[in-house]
């Protein structure tokens, strides 16, 4: 199963390494990029959120975003796109 999102994060965001461990736990797949390793992945971050570089920041394949979002937003997201 391909992934429906990407997850931006940092090594030391606390929030990313739940959310990412809960998504692991459910079995969900999804691609993750480190904002300080890929400076372009910046800029998506920064546009999602008002020019705040705030992590964990989700985009979805229908280009949709979510930032610091509960496993159960999440769940609730990718339902929504399966059913689209």
């Amino acid at each position: 199963m391909s992934s429906s999102f990407t997850m931006y994060t940092t090594p030391w965001c606390g929030y990313c390494h739940r959310l990412k461990s809960q998504l692991d736990r459910e079995g969900i797949p999804f691609d993750i990029v480190d904002i300080e390793q890929d400076p372009s992945a910046t800029q998506i971050v920064e546009s999602a959120n008002n020019g705040n570089q705030t992590v964990p920041t989700l985009v979805y394949s229908d280009g949709t975003a979510q930032t610091n979002p509960s496993l159960v937003q999440v769940k609730a997201k990718l339902a929504e796109l399966a059913s689209a």
